[in-house]
């Protein structure tokens, strides 16, 4: 707790203990199991009043954070009291326990709204810190798939190339793995070279990447679309072109079950390293898509 207590929240507390126990050792030991440490309990002299010591107390307390949360503590747990056994044992009753509960009332109030503060500071405080930690993911994110844009542009001028096909094989499989995607990189199966496999809403995708400086025509697709109808039936397959596809391409991909998604620079640069669309949302709207349309390709401008 922080926040200093109210001198008049501390004349309250100290008000309603000093009514509602009247016999020394009773005080004692609630003080006692407050937090009030014997070295200062050792200075109350057998000839000194209990308001005395109370009021010789209570400044000690206020001077710091822990004291006052000793006062806090105090005066919640008279704020509970409902029976005053101290009291009870006195001949006075009738006087001395309606004054008690009067000033316990008081008191009552006053702890709930100095419980209602803390709990809307520490509310401010969580969201405060959940938004600070939601900005640092933002921009931990923003500068990772900084670094992905950077590794995409380093491989660029091997555009064309086998080393470049490869690069950009392993590059999507990176971008997977960011998304924290279920991502398996290229293996061979039954002969055929797979660029990788990701899985998505359930749903194993077989991926082909190329790297070519012209659009994908229909021969890659058909060989592509082989590999896929080998696999399981719920088995999809995603074909991504940094050079995009011809028409030829997008009609060959595009069949009854439609079981083969396009992606192509546009949806790379403009959507998932721009940060607009994560990689699972863009495979998501291009597969409902297809399954509304029948067509595997959505371009990125569509979405």
């Amino acid at each position: 707790m922080k926040k200093r207590l109210s001198s008049a929240f501390v004349e309250l507390t100290q008000d309603a203990l000093l009514k509602v126990y009247w016999f020394k050792p009773s005080l004692r030991l609630f003080l006692q199991q407050h937090g009030i440490l014997e070295s200062a309990l050792s200075q109350w002299h057998s000839d000194q009043t209990k308001r005395d010591f109370v009021l010789w107390l209570w400044p000690l307390l206020v001077k710091d954070e822990k004291g006052q949360n000793a006062i806090l503590s105090m005066a919640r747990s008279i704020a509970e009291m409902q029976h005053f056994p101290d009291l009870e044992r006195k001949e006075d009753t009738k006087q001395q326990i309606p004054e008690a509960r009067k000033a316990v009332a008081r008191l009552r109030e006053a702890v709930q709204t100095i419980n209602e503060t803390i709990r809307d500071t520490k509310d401010t405080e969580r969201r405060r810190k959940a938004s600070q930690e939601e900005m640092t993911a933002r921009v931990a994110a923003q500068q990772s798939l900084e670094k992905l844009q950077n590794t995409l542009v380093e491989i660029t001028p091997q555009l064309g190339t086998q080393a470049g096909g490869y690069a950009f094989e392993r590059w999507f499989y990176d971008l997977a793995i960011y998304f924290e995607l279920e991502a398996r990189p290229g293996y061979k199966a039954d002969g055929r070279q797979i660029d990788g496999a990701i899985t998505i809403e359930g749903t194993t995708f077989l991926v082909e990447t190329k790297f070519t400086k012209e659009p994908i025509g229909s021969p890659d697709i058909d060989i592509f679309m082989a590999k896929i109808e080998s696999k399981a039936d719920n088995t999809m397959g995603i074909f991504v072109s940094i050079s995009g596809f011809n028409d030829g391409a997008k009609r060959s991909a595009s069949k009854q079950r439609t079981p083969m998604l396009l992606l192509d620079y546009s949806h790379i640069y403009n959507l998932i390293l721009r940060g607009v669309m994560t990689l699972p949302q863009v495979v998501s709207g291009i597969k409902r898509h297809a399954s509304q349309t029948g067509s595997s390709f959505l371009g990125a401008s569509e979405f």
